[in-house]
């Protein structure tokens, strides 16, 4: 069973340890750096949760509120950790957290940039129903800026 929970001091210790595998930490900032922005967009409302998958942390996500143009659900960080990736937990994250988010109803769209080198994102987030905008942010030009309808 997967769920999402906040971070807690049950949580916390199993969340800084999680990691990637080696070829995919340039896509991504560390769990530490995952929480330390939570708290710094903590203004725009960020949430860093854990991902939980039969009774153990396996990944960490961070979605916070944009509400410049386009006012949205900004996904910054989403990760699983290389001994339970390829299992399904990411694609059961992603769908948990994009049901939340429509019961919130704040923002109609949720938005998340990706690395246009990092496949298996791509395929993760192409398959929960995020399409390319064809904005390219000039400040990560390598990224592909990725939008689902909520």
């Amino acid at each position: 069973m997967i769920r999402l929970m906040e971070i807690d001091e049950s949580s916390f210790e199993a969340a800084r340890r999680l990691e990637v595998r080696p070829d995919q930490r340039r896509f991504l900032d560390s769990p530490l750096g995952i929480l330390a922005r939570g708290y710094v967009y903590r203004a725009q409302r960020a949430r860093v949760l854990a991902i939980e998958g039969d009774g153990e942390v396996v990944g960490l996500m961070l979605v916070k509120d944009m509400d410049e143009e386009p006012a949205c659900y900004d996904l910054q960080q989403f990760m699983i950790d290389r001994h339970f990736q390829g299992r399904g937990y990411g694609a059961a994250a992603l769908g948990l957290l994009l049901e939340r988010l429509r019961a919130e109803k704040k923002y109609p769209v949720a938005e998340v940039c990706v690395h246009r080198e990092n496949a298996a994102a791509l395929a993760l987030f192409a398959g929960a129903g995020f399409a390319d905008t064809g904005y390219v942010d000039p400040d990560v030009p390598d990224c592909l800026n990725l939008m689902c309808r909520l």
